[in-house]
């Protein structure tokens, strides 16, 4: 979508309180927890500090936004660690071009990043009621390149494929066989498997003959995909 030169002062405006508000910590959050580690994307920092993290969760936890750990967001889900969502982010190294596919949607959290590196980000989630909370929340933000479907992520969405990345918010103990047919060749698959409890965040890719390549990037604890 191309924006006119006053459609583009109204989205700036309309999130421009969010930009601004409560930057200290989240600058301290990308400074402390992203950089400190090993989150040196230059394009995934970019997006952390357009995405205010706060607007995702509830107005009771807004205090705990930006430290460094999950928090619930309701029905036994999770708003992730934010290293967890760079992490993830970096390792599915997202293009201008790209569509992404993402499976959780949960609060919109991840999508909204995704949303700042990809064209197109085509999202899955089981709950109604978080599906419904994800689209308010990256409206809120103007975020409009964001598809939220409510459906069995494990099936992906077929219709949509290939997708050149592909990222999974929820571990399974079996890399869902449909997730990796609808990898595009060259495309990257970033999944936490394993049982309960202990995980490895995985990165599977698809060679130019079809095949299939895993690689253990690190442990990790997600809730379970279902």
């Amino acid at each position: 979508m191309i924006l006119n030169i006053a459609d583009y002062w109204v989205v700036l405006l309309s999130i421009e309180p969010f930009l601004h508000e409560w930057s200290r910590p989240r600058q301290k959050m990308i400074q402390e927890q992203l950089k400190a580690r090993d989150i040196t994307s230059e394009k995934v920092l970019k997006a952390f500090s357009l995405v205010p993290r706060h607007v995702f969760v509830d107005d009771t936890l807004a205090a705990k936004a930006y430290s460094d750990g999950p928090l619930p967001i309701g029905f036994g889900q999770t708003i992730s660690q934010p290293y967890m969502v760079a992490l993830m982010t970096q390792i599915l190294d997202p293009e201008p071009n790209d569509r992404i596919l993402e499976i959780g949607s949960g609060c919109g959290y991840q999508s909204a990043i995704l949303a700042k590196l990809s064209a197109e980000v085509y999202s899955i989630e089981r709950l109604k009621a978080l599906r419904d909370k994800s689209l308010e929340n990256l409206a809120k933000i103007g975020i409009s390149n964001v598809t939220v479907r409510l459906a069995d992520g494990r099936l992906g969405w077929p219709e949509k494929a290939p997708f050149k990345g592909i990222l999974v918010a929820a571990y399974t103990e079996r890399i869902p066989v449909p997730l990796t047919d609808q990898l595009a060749v060259g495309g990257r698959l970033v999944i936490p498997v394993g049982p309960e409890t202990f995980q490895e965040l995985v990165l599977v890719t698809k060679d130019a003959s079809g095949q299939i390549h895993r690689q253990v990037i690190s442990g990790c604890r997600f809730v379970p995909l279902v």
